[in-house]
C-alpha cells in the first residue's frame, strides 16, 4: 500500500514520517514554504529516538501524481476547515483501472473532532476515523517534532459508520510496525467524541497561553462539563475517562516542558484560521439542536476565531478576562 498523507503538519508528518522510516510508500501533501523546505532538505523529523531526515516525495495536489494507483490509501490529516477543499480535491482524482478515488479508495481521517467524518461519508464510499493521541509540534516548515515515549502515539481506528473490515486491520499492523498503539475497535466515533471534550481546552490555550494555571483549569471543567450534558441530551455516547487511561497511561508520556497545542500552534503559524468551529462549535451546535446552553464554548469559540481572524499573537489575552466574557454570556444565557 502506498500512504497519501493530505497534510503534512504536525500530526500528518509525524505518521507520515513514521511510516516511511518502517520502510512503507509515503507521500507527502503539502503547501506553501512547509512544501518548499521539504522538497529541498527534507522532512525533519524528531521522536524519542532522535532526529532524522526523511526524503519523501511531496506534492500540493493529485494533478502531481497522476492517476493514483488502487492500493493508495488516503490520510486526511488536514484542520476540518480545509476538509472540504482536501475531499473534493482528491475524491475526483482518477484511479488507474477506471472510477475515482471517492469510488474506490480509502480514506482515513485523522483529525480532532467529529465533522471530518460527516464530510467525507458524503463524498467518499470508503470511509474510516482515527482517533488521534499524538503530542507533536510544527511551528517551522519542513521541521515537526513528536516526542512521547516509548510510543509516538496512539491511533484508534475503525469503520466511521462503525465497525471494521480487513483493511483497517492492514493498516493498524503498518502503524503498529512504526511506532504507534493502533487499537481496532468497533466505535471508533465513540472514542473521538470522548476526545472532543480534551480538545475544548484548545482555545484556552490559543488565546491565554499553554502554560498551566488553576483559573484556565476551572474554565476547561466549564468547557466540559457543557460538552456532556450536550451529549447526554443528544444521546451521543463516549468513552470513559477510565477508558481512555487505560488506553494511554504509560504509553505516550509527552516530554518534559510546556507544549502549545495544534490551536496555539496555529496562531503561531499565522495560518488565519483555528478549528475552534469544529471543536467548542460542535458542543455549541449540539446546545441548539438540543436545548442545552453552551455560554462557555460559545465564548472560546468566539475568542479564538478573533485571534485567528485578527492576526493576534497567541497567549495575547488574561485568563480572568476571558472568564469573565464566559461569565457574562452565562449570564445572558
Amino acid at each position: 500500500m502506498r500512504y497519501i498523507i493530505i497534510g503534512a503538519g504536525a500530526i500528518g508528518a509525524s505518521i507520515g514520517g513514521r511510516l516511511a522510516e518502517a520502510g512503507h510508500e509515503v507521500v507527502l501533501v503539502a503547501r506553501g514554504a512547509h512544501a518548499e523546505a521539504i522538497k529541498a532538505d527534507g522532512l525533519r523529523l524528531t521522536t524519542a529516538d532522535g532526529e532524522r531526515v526523511h526524503r519523501l516525495p511531496v506534492v500540493t495536489g493529485p494533478a502531481e501524481l497522476g492517476q493514483l494507483r488502487p492500493d493508495d490509501v488516503l490520510l486526511l490529516a488536514v484542520k476540518t476547515q480545509d476538509a472540504i477543499a482536501a475531499l473534493d480535491a482528491w475524491g475526483d482524482a482518477e484511479v488507474a483501472g477506471g472510477g475515482t478515488a471517492a469510488q474506490r479508495l480509502p480514506v482515513l481521517c485523522a483529525q480532532n473532532g467529529v465533522e471530518s467524518e460527516r464530510l467525507a461519508l458524503r463524498r467518499f464510499a470508503r470511509v474510516y476515523g482515527v482517533c488521534v493521541w499524538l503530542p507533536s509540534t510544527f511551528l517551522e516548515p519542513g521541521v515537526v517534532s513528536a516526542l512521547c515515549t516509548p510510543l509516538t502515539g496512539i491511533l484508534h481506528l475503525g469503520r466511521a459508520a462503525g465497525g471494521t473490515d480487513k483493511l483497517v486491520h492492514r493498516i493498524a499492523a503498518d502503524l503498529e510496525r512504526s511506532g504507534f498503539e493502533a487499537p481496532v475497535v468497533e466505535d471508533v466515533m465513540r472514542w473521538k467524541y470522548a476526545k472532543l471534550l480534551g480538545n475544548l481546552g484548545n482555545a484556552i490555550q490559543a488565546t491565554t497561553g499553554p502554560e498551566p494555571h488553576p483559573a484556565k483549569a476551572a474554565l476547561l471543567v466549564r468547557a466540559i462539563r457543557e460538552g456532556k450534558a450536550v451529549f447526554e441530551a443528544a444521546g451521543i455516547a463516549r468513552a470513559s475517562d477510565a477508558e481512555q487511561s487505560a488506553a494511554r497511561d504509560g504509553k505516550v508520556e509527552p516530554a518534559p516542558g510546556v507544549r502549545g497545542g495544534s490551536s496555539w500552534q496555529s496562531l503561531a503559524r499565522g495560518t488565519g484560521s483555528v478549528e475552534a468551529d469544529y471543536l467548542n462549535g460542535e458542543i455549541s451546535m449540539l446546545g441548539r439542536l438540543h436545548g442545552v446552553p453552551t455560554p462557555v464554548n460559545d465564548t472560546l469559540r468566539h475568542a479564538a476565531n478573533i485571534f485567528a481572524r485578527e492576526g493576534l499573537p497567541p497567549g495575547a489575552m488574561s485568563v480572568e478576562d476571558l472568564t469573565a466574557l464566559a461569565d457574562e454570556a452565562a449570564g445572558r444565557a
